[in-house]
């Protein structure tokens, strides 16, 4: 499991920081990018297809990392936010 997992790389945040989009397009584009990152990472957890994921299984694992965070520290949870 990557536990310093990159969600936007610096080259991507460049490339959507020169397009040609608002301000609020590019904040919605980073946060887009950004959210694949995090559900390959829970569909690659859970061994399964990001496509299968459903929303029961994404909110179980976001409790259980939380639940990580607050008992064993941030080191030990998955996101580091």
């Amino acid at each position: 499991m990557l536990n310093n997992q990159q969600f936007l790389t610096q080259e991507e945040s460049l490339a959507v920081e020169a397009s040609l989009l608002t301000s609020e397009e590019k904040f919605l584009t980073r946060l887009t990018i950004s959210s694949l990152r995090v559900l390959q990472l829970i569909a690659q957890d859970l061994d399964v297809s990001v496509d299968s994921l459903s929303s029961e299984q994404i909110i179980a694992w976001m409790e259980k990392d939380s639940k990580v965070r607050r008992e064993q520290g941030i080191d030990k949870a998955i996101l580091k936010w």
